[in-house]
């Protein structure tokens, strides 16, 4: 029978482990090369009391999970792989296609009878941009009445450039020569004259205005070039004019005209 201390303290084979001769027994016990376990496992068991237990199995469930999504990312990475390098035969199918048609296209563009129907397009779009008014020449306006009617009334997509000049001035006589150049050739744009008198300008417009330049679209006013012989010069020519209004974007700029339409204007020249 155990001493009171044993059986306060539990049996010395379970939990009491004070004594020295303990102490002997459990370097001897500590001695014995430990079993081999039928299970692989990496952790380490410290405790083997309950909470050791539990805490092992967490551990151990915790490596499954870990091992499982491991394979599931390998899975994914191999599944996505496998969608960029493969090709079902309908893909195949709609590649080649693809290509022929590529072909194809290209050699439509090489021939000549694309280019006729571009020239033809063309043409189309020139005739339904020459439905506006044409008007050929430099009208000469009597009243002011006139010159409120010829902008009021006119279609809205026509450009009027107004000259008010003094037929004494020499500038004025040259502008108006030039407006007559430029009416014959850009005859889609009217070109109207009004002397100052009629027009009821101030005096002082006529000393320090003239000759003046008044564009006007949609009834709206656009251009507004007083005293314009400083920006031309004494001595100017028709050419001069076209390029300052071309410049101020009150003419169409003969550069950006499309290469086929100067081809199809050479054909029917021709």
């Amino acid at each position: 029978m155990g001493s009171l201390d044993d059986k306060l303290l539990g049996e010395k084979i379970h939990n009491y482990c004070s004594s020295s001769e303990d102490e002997a027994d459990d370097n001897n016990l500590s001695s014995e090369p430990p079993q081999p376990n039928s299970m692989h496992w990496s952790g380490q068991a410290t405790n083997t009391g309950p909470k050791g237990v539990i805490k092992d199995w967490q551990r151990f469930k915790q490596l499954e999970t870990e091992k499982r999504e491991e394979a599931e990312r390998e899975r994914l990475e191999l599944i996505k792989k496998l969608s960029i390098t493969s090709k079902t035969n309908e893909e195949d199918k709609e590649a080649e296609k693809q290509e022929l048609f590529d072909a194809e296209l290209e050699e439509l563009m090489n021939d000549e009878f694309l280019l006729e129907y571009q020239r033809q397009r063309m043409k189309e779009m020139l005739e339904q941009c020459g439905k506006l008014p044409k008007f050929g020449m430099l009208q000469h306006l009597e009243k002011g009445e006139q010159l409120l009617d010829s902008i009021d009334n006119e279609i809205k997509s026509v450009t009027i450039i107004l000259h008010i000049y003094d037929e004494r001035l020499s500038s004025c006589k040259i502008l108006n020569k030039c407006l007559q150049a430029l009416a014959k050739e850009y005859d889609h744009i009217k070109f109207c004259k009004i002397q100052s008198n009629s027009a009821g300008m101030s005096l002082k417009f006529k000393q320090h205005g003239l000759p003046a330049l008044l564009v006007y679209k949609n009834g709206q006013i656009i251009g507004n070039f007083i005293r314009i012989s400083d920006e031309l010069g004494e001595d100017f020519c028709s050419s001069d004019v076209e390029s300052f209004l071309a410049e101020h974007s009150l003419l169409p700029d003969k550069s950006c005209i499309p290469v086929l339409s100067q081809n199809l204007n050479n054909i029917e020249d021709d």
